[in-house]
């Protein structure tokens, strides 16, 4: 039972769908069957995947933090 990803071609909503047999899907949106199936590329994990997603993640988070401490600083300057 294949999980499909879906485009109507009416209201532009995308989504996935468990399809079986040869029922005709519609749009969960708008109710058509006029919809496009996507290419649906398989998602595999690895460890070095894994560790791209934590450095990128690490990176991002410390940025945040020190945009936040920055903008507390100047808060705290601006309101004394």
């Amino acid at each position: 039972m294949p999980i499909y990803e879906y485009a109507c071609d009416d209201c532009g909503h995308e989504f996935e769908l468990l399809v079986l047999g040869s029922r005709t899907p519609a749009c969960k949106e708008c109710g058509s069957e006029a919809l496009t199936k996507k290419l649906s590329l398989p998602r595999v994990h690895s460890e070095a995947s894994r560790q791209r997603g934590l450095s990128a993640a690490r990176k991002r988070d410390q940025k945040l933090g020190t945009d936040r401490m920055q903008e507390r600083v100047e808060y705290e300057s601006n309101h004394d």
